[in-house]
């Protein structure tokens, strides 16, 4: 297993600065006195492909040897990588296949295929995800650009929380969501090699817990199927992931997905920003947690945009 570098996130910022944006960090005064604590949203839902997965999956792509591009790229998502990658191949003109839930949102199918992606439906669990996928790489020799649990996509996913600490001096905790833990890994990275004293919290919703759970037994505890609004969070740690999980974060706090759609609406009503159920968890788990975040400046991941507009959560 090879463990990204603090060097292989500078190649990765090198490499995808042509095909991202350095997106903007916003604050809402109002949630700040509602939390008691300055908090500072970086807002990846203004990313290229509507989220953070478009700098891990560029980097993938435009890490490839052209023999390697030429026979595409695939993998499986529920969504936003798949979107991301389907956009990173499009950038360079190679073909890419996305195996998805068939349960995924309609606008993150109408995503994949609008950047020119092909998408192979499977059910909604990660058994047959995986076996799905297998058939598809038999099929086209394509190279697997894993959603998360691939150095690759960890180093870009590092340079998100690089442009944070440089947009916003003195932070003392930086919260994002977790579910396969590509994000919190890449946080990670950055975080512990560039501001250690920096501490850093994964939040995840109470009905896909897995990684709540892991963190507390101390090895990996995998759900299949969990059930949640926040359907960018259902996959489960690998051992990557759980590499920079076990030895960088603080903890792991959860939400209800009561607590995860109220903070949800809060910020769309206050800070007028359209995002998705997943990347309003991080807010809810501050939000319940208020005393352990009680005056500091926390940095806040909104990891993604994508939302669809025709089934909001709390219609």
């Amino acid at each position: 297993m090879y463990i990204p570098t603090l060097a292989d996130m500078v190649a990765a910022h090198t490499r995808i600065k042509p095909h991202i944006h350095r997106t903007p960090v916003l604050t809402s005064s109002f949630i700040n006195l509602l939390v008691g604590a300055e908090l500072f949203f970086k807002c990846e839902n203004f990313q290229k492909a509507g989220a953070f997965k478009a700098r891990g999956a560029s980097n993938a792509v435009f890490g490839l040897s052209d023999e390697q591009a030429a026979r595409g790229v695939a993998t499986h998502s529920s969504g936003n990588h798949g979107t991301c990658l389907s956009y990173a191949a499009g950038r360079r003109g190679i073909p890419c296949t996305v195996v998805m839930p068939r349960t995924a949102p309609q606008a993150k199918k109408d995503a994949v295929r609008g950047y020119g992606g092909r998408v192979v439906e499977c059910e909604p669990s990660t058994s047959s995800r995986e076996a799905v996928f297998a058939d598809v790489v038999a099929e086209t020799g394509a190279e697997f650009v894993h959603p998360y649990n691939d150095p690759r996509v960890i180093a870009g996913q590092a340079t998100c929380s690089m442009e944070l600490i440089e947009q916003v001096d003195g932070l003392d905790v930086v919260v994002a969501p977790i579910g396969g833990g590509g994000m919190v890994s890449g946080t990670c990275l950055t975080l512990s090699n560039l501001a250690p004293s920096i501490r850093i919290y994964a939040a995840e919703p109470e009905q896909a817990d897995d990684a709540y759970r892991s963190f507390k037994a101390g090895y990996i505890i995998a759900d299949d199927a969990p059930n949640t609004v926040a359907d960018g969070l259902k996959v489960p740690l690998k051992d990557l992931t759980w590499h920079f999980v076990r030895n960088h974060v603080t903890d792991i706090l959860t939400a209800s997905e009561e607590d995860i759609v109220d903070a949800m609406k809060l910020i769309w009503k206050r800070m007028k920003i359209v995002m998705e159920p997943s990347s309003a968890v991080p807010l809810a788990t501050i939000i319940k947690n208020r005393k352990v975040f009680a005056g500091q400046r926390i940095g806040v991941i909104i990891t993604g945009g994508n939302v669809d507009l025709d089934t909001l959560p709390w219609q």
